[in-house]
């Protein structure tokens, strides 16, 4: 393919919200599951989706010129790869990935100048509260953080149990563990293994159906607290994937501090992050790192960044294992 003049590409990059917008619009009408049985044409998806016949067609022939749905004759549309995805119905749907970005993500980041100048954080700005104070509050738009996290996480856990050895850990305790799939993923291909899934309450009321239709109930403790202020013992490993990257060095000391105050000598640190390389390669973690500064006021990682935060928490970083994804498993052990 030949390669874009500099203005060509720029101006790529620069409307790269047209595109993300298109398909926040497509999800939030559920295009995607309505043409699950065949192509439809515009006057039956306008209908289902109580809109303008003319207004949703150019959307959805937007949509259509980047692989995103197809167009037929007389302006009927079906799915395409990419289009299956917004499906609500199936593995791996970025339906509430797209939703979620598509809001107050989409918002906070119109104030990434005003960020950057400021230091405040651009989604409490927006939004009136921090993020998980917002989502405590509102069960509807926590489902779709979590539905998000699961169409994200999905393809990493599966490279995380490809990549890491969990063999000879007796219980795993995953603090803010979500949902938890990972846990319950790593139960079933640990049969020997008991876990804890730690979380705030209406985190793991919610997560609680999940690990009982997974099988792996009678393995996992289910207890709720907030691990600023203390988490379970009873582990020889603790996970934590995508969490410390939520916050500060400070607040992430705090958190790791509670894990050391709990854990025995030689018991497993195992942080599951994006971990920041040098050079100017592509690396998507270095856009996460954005979204950790707008969205919960964190940050993304270097190795000698994690280094530095472990040894100041009572843990000696041995390795970072690299996984088929962006994250790598940050093992450390309590001294």
């Amino acid at each position: 393919m030949k390669e874009l003049p500099p203005a060509a590409r720029l101006g790529q990059l620069i409307t790269g919200y047209y595109a993300s917008q298109a398909i926040f619009a497509a999800a939030k009408f559920g295009i995607a599951d309505l043409l699950v049985d065949g192509s439809k044409s515009i006057e039956e998806l306008a209908i289902a989706t109580e809109t303008k016949p003319e207004l949703l067609y150019r959307v959805l022939r937007a949509l259509a010129s980047i692989g995103v749905f197809a167009e037929q004759d007389d302006k009927r549309f079906t799915l395409t790869p990419l289009a299956e995805l917004l499906r609500s119905d199936v593995p791996g749907s970025q339906r509430s990935m797209a939703l979620m970005m598509g809001e107050e993500h989409f918002l906070a980041w119109g104030n990434l100048a005003d960020a950057v100048q400021t230091g405040d954080n651009a989604y409490e700005k927006v939004v009136g509260q921090p993020i998980f104070e917002h989502l405590a509050q509102h069960p509807e738009k926590a489902q779709i953080f979590d539905a998000a996290m699961t169409g994200i996480h999905g393809r990493e856990t599966s490279a995380i149990l490809d990549a890491y050895d969990f063999a000879g850990i007796d219980t795993l305790a995953d603090i803010g563990g979500g949902n938890g799939s990972k846990l319950t993923a790593i139960l079933q291909k640990y049969p020997q293994m008991n876990g804890i899934l730690f979380d705030l309450e209406h985190v793991i009321s919610r997560a609680r159906p999940q690990i009982e239709a997974a099988g792996v109930l009678d393995r996992c403790q289910l207890i709720s607290g907030d691990f600023f202020h203390s988490v379970p013992g009873g582990a020889d490993a603790y996970v934590m994937r995508h969490i410390i990257h939520d916050w500060d060095d400070d607040r992430a000391r705090t958190i790791l501090k509670h894990c050391h105050s709990v854990m025995a000598p030689g018991n497993k640190l195992l942080v599951v992050e994006s971990v920041i390389p040098p050079g100017n390669d592509p690396f998507m973690g270095k856009f996460l790192d954005l979204t950790m500064m707008l969205i919960p006021g964190g940050k993304e990682r270097t190795a000698d960044e994690y280094r530095s935060l472990y040894d100041d928490s009572g843990f000696d970083l041995v390795r970072i294992v690299p996984t088929g994804t962006e994250v790598s498993v940050i093992e450390g052990v309590r001294r």
